[in-house]
């Protein structure tokens, strides 16, 4: 009968002993916070490695501080000039106080999700297509403005937010494939025209140049039958210079 009562001594310290022993320590990751709570009150955070705790006691609550990468699901909203549009975005945030992240919000990680999800949509609402188009940098940094200030107080910092895809309407794009077609179709005709001003001033002044020299009106005379008559079966009428002609006649008048 003794026998049988230790035994049974030593079994019921085996199942209360093994569990308490279990609930004494903890061990942390290098990037794992543990939030302490002492009877349900906050208590002091235990950083990496192992840590003591009082059995049935003590209570602890995990946290990953590792970055978090978040494909924002696609949003249909409408631009401040009426445009609709289907974006979607990379969110990636981290928690930065252990603590707080505990303490002040439920399911943190779906928490900071749904605030960057809203305020994707804020922004887009005052942004113009245009502007979306052209400057997708400025929209990001509104997002992460927004995000900074929504985050703060749960302890999650959001590293970056990006816009990832826009899906605009099929007319709209044909719009704006019109519109980039007529902007370099100008800017074409302006080069053209620029080109044939400044060909006009130079042959403006090449000429003023000739004619006030007689002697290079009438070589520049030649050189042009010179390149005409490289074709062999071409014609060439040329009439006698002017100069030639007077020439003669005072001579022949003497």
């Amino acid at each position: 009968m003794m026998l049988t009562g230790g035994l049974a001594f030593l079994i019921f310290l085996l199942v209360i002993g093994l569990p308490t022993l279990l609930k004494s320590f903890g061990v942390n990751q290098e990037y794992e916070r543990a939030v302490l709570f002492r009877l349900g009150r906050l208590g002091e955070a235990k950083g990496p490695g192992w840590y003591w705790l009082i059995p049935w006691v003590d209570r602890v609550q995990k946290v990953d501080l590792r970055t978090i990468t978040s494909v924002l699901d696609t949003q249909e909203t409408v631009t401040r000039d009426g445009v609709p549009v289907k974006v979607n975005a990379v969110l990636w945030f981290r928690a930065k106080d252990s603590t707080r992240v505990v303490t002040t919000v439920i399911n943190w990680q779906g928490a900071v999700v749904q605030a960057a999800e809203t305020a994707m949509r804020d922004v887009i609402g005052q942004s113009d297509l245009d502007g979306m188009l052209k400057d997708r940098m400025l929209i990001n940094v509104k997002l992460q403005e927004m995000m900074a200030k929504a985050c703060d107080h749960w302890g999650v910092v959001v590293d970056s937010i990006e816009l990832k895809d826009m899906d605009i309407p099929e007319q709209m794009q044909r719009a704006i494939g019109r519109e980039a077609e007529a902007i370099r179709e100008k800017r074409a005709r302006i080069i053209k025209a620029e080109g044939e001003r400044d060909a006009a001033t130079t042959l403006a002044e090449a000429a003023g140049i000739v004619s006030g020299t007689p002697g290079a009106l009438e070589m520049r005379r030649l050189q042009a039958l010179t390149e005409i008559g490289v074709e062999h079966n071409s014609t060439i009428i040329a009439m006698m210079p002017v100069e030639l002609i007077e020439a003669a006649k005072r001579i022949a008048e003497k």
